[in-house]
């Protein structure tokens, strides 16, 4: 019987698959054969890197050729070959840790890098935008130097070396606000150490909330040539109403008002005059804090000024001058007409002509005898204004003092109290000081010292010699004056309905 195609148990395939081929056994003497471990350790490395050449090794890691006596040559294969040991190491983790993802981790930064590595570059690399011709990088050196291990380990570089940390420190300035001009430009390379850095930081910060709360500020509250958005609609309700045709501009500053002028309107009880003064007092209390001894001792607004909030205090101020100016006005003292009220907003009539105000005494240039002429005048005005009105300016001196049409005015009256106030003596007495020197000054032989004024305006006989002797003598009459006061508030009331001051309580 024909026995072709017979399939005997030698032939008979594998049911689980092609059979394994018998491993080549070795012996013992080609297991401790170098030859043999060096053959396997390429086998495996070229299986794991098929594209490494690595059998062009070069006559230095095979050691063929090389004098081997000296231990600088051996030191230096032996580190050879252990960092290509670690490269092929790190690149069998690289490959084992990304596996088949897309998205691959590199460790490149941990390798180690060869002198004969470094020579087989095919040249610098090029950045993708060319400076050559632009002179404000042509000459400037790299912005941040290469990271990582240079020269097998022995200098290394990181985000926090103090040149690349100086380089981004002053990069990051431009995005400050307020902006800082750090003047990075040709052939220079500014680096700012982290603690200037840190300071100018500190510093914009501060800044930028510095400028936000003087805009809040500004929004709350009048400032110089300003008004807050409160005080815009209150002047525009002005204009509306007629009394005023229109608000020119700003012709005065000072620490507690801002005064526009503006062109009279008509109003159906009074007559306004053809140009107008608007004092906008400002609504900041920074300026009143140290005032409020003028008005919280004036019988007129004492039991008012404990009862209201810091803010409505200042329209008291306005209210106070008001009332202080129709006391002059009608005692005939050269002042401005008071035309309306306004909370915090006081229309009176314009001391000067075509939108410029006239000058003050110590701005405008008199001669002598114009001198002498306001200085009779001034004495004659402070006499009615502490006679007639029962008023003390506590504020008098050449800057609030006009000279218009020949003969002096007076303005700026809000702090003016009566003589039975606590202190209203001392502030005669420093009005007449002031009136005293500056005509003195200006070459007035007629005037006398502050303590002869004072005693003619007040009509008091203190005949001390000296000014700590005067002073006293005053200091004991107010004393006397607060006691005398208290005594007789109902009398104070009645008065205080009339808007009269009450009669002097001292006498010659």
């Amino acid at each position: 019987m024909d026995q072709v195609g017979f399939i005997t148990a030698e032939t008979r395939p594998s049911p689980w698959g092609v059979a394994t081929k018998p491993v080549n056994q070795c012996s013992l003497a080609d297991v401790m054969s170098e030859q043999l471990a060096r053959e396997l350790q390429l086998e495996e490395e070229s299986h794991a890197f098929p594209q490494e050449l690595l059998s062009d090794e070069g006559p230095f890691l095979t050691g063929e050729g090389i004098e081997t006596s000296s231990d600088e040559v051996l030191a230096q294969m032996l580190q050879m070959q252990f960092d290509r040991e670690h490269d092929a190491q790190l690149r069998r983790e690289e490959k084992k840790f990304n596996g088949d993802s897309k998205v691959s981790i590199s460790f490149e930064n941990y390798r180690k890098i060869h002198p004969c590595e470094d020579s087989d570059s095919s040249g610098e690399e090029v950045d993708w935008q060319d400076t050559r011709h632009d002179p404000y990088k042509a000459d400037k050196p790299t912005t941040t130097p290469k990271k990582g291990f240079v020269g097998k380990g022995k200098d290394i570089t990181t985000k926090h070396d103090e040149v690349v940390c100086g380089r981004k420190n002053t990069a990051r300035m431009e995005n400050f606000t307020p902006e800082f001009q750090v003047g990075d430009g040709i052939g220079m390379d500014l680096k700012l150490p982290n603690r200037v850095f840190n300071a100018l930081k500190q510093h914009s910060i501060s800044e930028q909330r510095r400028s936000a709360r003087l805009h809040d500020k500004k929004e709350v509250s009048t400032a110089e040539k300003v008004v807050d958005p409160k005080t815009r609609l209150l002047l525009y309700k002005i204009v509306n109403s007629g009394a005023l045709e229109n608000i020119n501009g700003c012709v005065s500053t000072g620490k507690e008002s801002v005064v526009f002028h503006a062109d009279g309107g008509s109003m159906e009880d009074q007559d306004v005059p053809p140009e107008c003064a608007l004092k906008v007092f400002k609504t900041t209390l920074n300026e009143f804090k140290n005032r409020d001894k003028y008005i919280k001792d004036d019988y007129r607004f004492k039991d008012r000024f404990s009862k209201l909030n810091p803010r409505k205090i200042i329209r008291m101020w306005a209210e106070k001058e008001m009332h202080n100016l129709k006391r002059m006005q009608k005692a005939g003292i050269p002042c401005p007409e008071v035309v309306m009220l306004k909370k915090h907003v006081l229309v009176m009539s314009f001391i000067g002509k075509d939108q410029m105000p006239a000058p003050t005494l110590k701005e405008a240039k008199l001669g002598l005898e114009e001198s002498k002429q306001a200085y009779y005048q001034v004495l004659s005005m402070m006499k009615q204004l502490y006679d007639e009105c029962s008023l003390v300016h506590a504020d008098l001196s050449e800057y609030n003092m006009l000279w218009h049409d020949g003969k002096v005015w007076l303005i700026d009256v809000s702090q003016s109290v009566e003589p039975t106030h606590p202190h209203g003596l001392e502030f005669l007495y420093r009005d007449c000081r002031n009136v005293s020197q500056f005509f003195q000054k200006s070459g007035v032989a007629e005037t006398p010292n502050e303590r002869e004024l004072f005693n003619i305006v007040s009509g008091l006989n203190i005949t001390s010699d000296n000014q700590v002797d005067f002073m006293a003598e005053i200091e004991a009459l107010e004393k006397m004056n607060e006691d005398h006061v208290q005594n007789h508030s109902k009398k104070i009331s009645t008065f205080q309905k009339d808007d009269e001051g009450p009669p002097l309580i001292y006498d010659e």
